[in-house]
Parts: C-alpha cells; sequence; structure tokens
C-alpha cells in the first residue's frame, strides 16, 4: 500500500498535526455522504485494547488493523454517528 508521510513537526517535537495519505481504495463516496477524504486519526498507547472499547460502544471496523511496517498499527473505524477515524499505535516493530 502507498502511504504518504505528512509532519507538521520534527520528530522530537510532541504534538502537531501529523498523519498521511493513502491511495483510495474505492470510488468517492456520493456528495453529501459524509467524510469523502479526511478522517482524524488518533495515537493510542495499545491498538487492541481501544479496539475492543470502540466496538463493545457500538463503533464498527471500517478497516481492520494494520502494519505500518516499522513504524506502527493503523486502523479505522465508523463510530455510531458514521463518522469515520482511525487509531495508531505506534510500534518500530509492526510488519
Amino acid at each position: 500500500m502507498e502511504y504518504w508521510m505528512v509532519m507538521t513537526g520534527g520528530k522530537d517535537e510532541p504534538g502537531g498535526i501529523n498523519g498521511g495519505l493513502i491511495r483510495r481504495g474505492c470510488d468517492a463516496p456520493p456528495e453529501g455522504t459524509g467524510m469523502n477524504g479526511y478522517c482524524c486519526t488518533m495515537i493510542v498507547d495499545n491498538f487492541d485494547a481501544t479496539a475492543e472499547k470502540i466496538l463493545a460502544a457500538g463503533g464498527r471496523v471500517a478497516m481492520p488493523k494494520m502494519a505500518l511496517a516499522g513504524m506502527a498499527w493503523q486502523g479505522y473505524f465508523i463510530d455510531t454517528e458514521g463518522n469515520t477515524f482511525g487509531i495508531h499505535q505506534v510500534d518500530p516493530n509492526a510488519k
């Protein structure tokens, strides 16, 4: 999968609005149907524990957990109002 990092600060700077771009895996949704190409992603300490809480609260998996090789675990979910969001666990051993 192609993935382009977007960093707003230096490696040693906490915070910032960091993320990345991935190629769309399907046709763009029709106008007026909600999220079309931007999705907030939150850093979490434990991907699996956070995913369990999301699912227990009524969220659904939009894109399963995947490795961003040598960097992190990433996955996307849909909340109870239909919004897509991601969670990201830093892990240099991810593969």
